[in-house]
């Protein structure tokens, strides 16, 4: 036996998977097919969103609440700044489908919040140019992830706990054994007491028929922009941003690093055969709805576009994740297909993972990201 626990992909969730379960125990491995926060990794695009404000399902929040401790101990635990606080806007039509539905989930789970008519965002937030019946919710407690940091801050983490990592060992098969998991690597194999599945847009291959027909890999891209006036653009002065206004959307953050503003649309992840060749360069329907959604709603950004790129994830087939074991006998455990929602969450996700898989301990309350779900279907 080559120890307790295996994490299979240190990106995202992977990575903080090992930096928890390093803290349960000094048997943990962690293998990355490349190195750990590698440019193709649905960790790529320099910031994720925190947010505490969502829209959809309640049972959320207390991962997003168990998450926003986690990040800090992180941040502690490592000397990173990794979450820049600087609020989070949630910005669209008063009686359109996002806002009253975001209203709705914030009622039930008490997350603080703010809204802002549209004349308080014109003195607030000018940088935004709403449309005559937009308003918006402001998160006090939203920011940037800087998704490189965090990743090999939390696997610097787990070795300093005293956790093995293998980089550049894709893993070819798991295959569950009388009393463990034999893992392969080319010529390479090894046997671990438990092993978690957290390879992203790579976890198809090591998945069972079920769960391969439940998900599809999905090209995710990312815009960045120029600000005519950077500073109005810094975190002190533009939370970041989800806004679903009529027929466009589009996300963002602030230049985090002083120069360059992140904008992207909303919702516009499509399909793609393998994730190791996701197209990077955007399509010329990419371009144009890109830059003019941000004309109509940056006036303060040159429209052009400077740096643009595409990252595969793994999206569900109703778009909530896959956190739990294959079935009550099984010792591999699956923590992927956050469908492009799951960094936010990713060290409370990271966690649950954990625990579980260690056999630490069970959580409550998450049928919704059971595999089991697609068992049926």
């Amino acid at each position: 036996m080559d120890g307790k626990l295996a994490v299979i992909g240190l990106g995202s969730i992977g990575s903080m998977a090992l930096w928890q379960a390093s803290r349960l125990t000094g048997s943990v491995t962690g293998f990355e097919a490349h190195a750990p926060a590698h440019a193709r990794s649905a960790v790529g695009g320099d910031t994720r969103l925190f947010r505490m404000l969502y829209r959809g399902v309640p049972d959320f929040y207390p991962i997003l609440e168990r998450s926003r401790t986690l990040w800090a101990e992180l941040e502690a635990e490592t000397g990173q700044n990794i979450l820049t606080r600087c609020g989070g806007l949630s910005i669209g039509s008063a009686d359109g489908p996002y806002i009253p539905a975001l209203l709705e989930t914030t009622r039930i789970n008490g997350a603080d919040h703010e809204i802002l008519s549209r004349e308080e965002m014109a003195e607030r937030y000018p940088q935004h140019n709403l449309r005559p019946d937009d308003v918006a919710v402001y998160d006090p407690h939203a920011g940037a992830l800087r998704t490189d940091r965090a990743v090999t801050a939390a696997v610097a983490a787990a070795q300093a706990n005293g956790a093995t990592v293998h980089s550049n060992t894709p893993i070819d098969s798991i295959t569950e054994t009388a009393d463990g998991v034999a893992i392969t690597s080319g010529e390479k194999s090894w046997t671990f007491e438990n092993v978690i599945v957290a390879s992203g847009g790579w976890s198809q291959r090591l998945m069972p028929d079920y769960l391969k027909a439940a998900t599809q890999t999905k090209r995710v891209f990312l815009t960045w922009f120029v600000a005519r006036d950077a500073s109005e653009f810094s975190p002190e002065k533009f939370p970041v941003f989800i806004r679903i206004s009529g027929d466009r959307s589009m996300y963002g953050a602030p230049a985090v690093d002083g120069v360059t503003v992140k904008a992207t649309l909303d919702g516009r992840g499509g399909p793609t055969p393998q994730a190791d060749s996701v197209p990077r360069d955007l399509t010329s329907a990419e371009i144009s709805e890109t830059m003019e959604t941000v004309t109509e709603f940056f006036p303060g950004l040159f429209p052009n576009i400077v740096r643009s790129d595409a990252f595969p994830d793994l999206f569900t087939s109703d778009g909530k994740p896959l956190l739990g074991h294959l079935n009550d006998e099984s010792r591999i455990y699956v923590a992927t297909g956050f469908s492009g929602q799951g960094f936010k969450m990713a060290t409370g996700y990271g966690e649950i993972a954990a625990l579980e898989a260690l056999g630490k301990r069970n959580f409550d309350g998450l049928d919704f990201a059971r595999p089991r779900r697609f068992k049926s279907s």
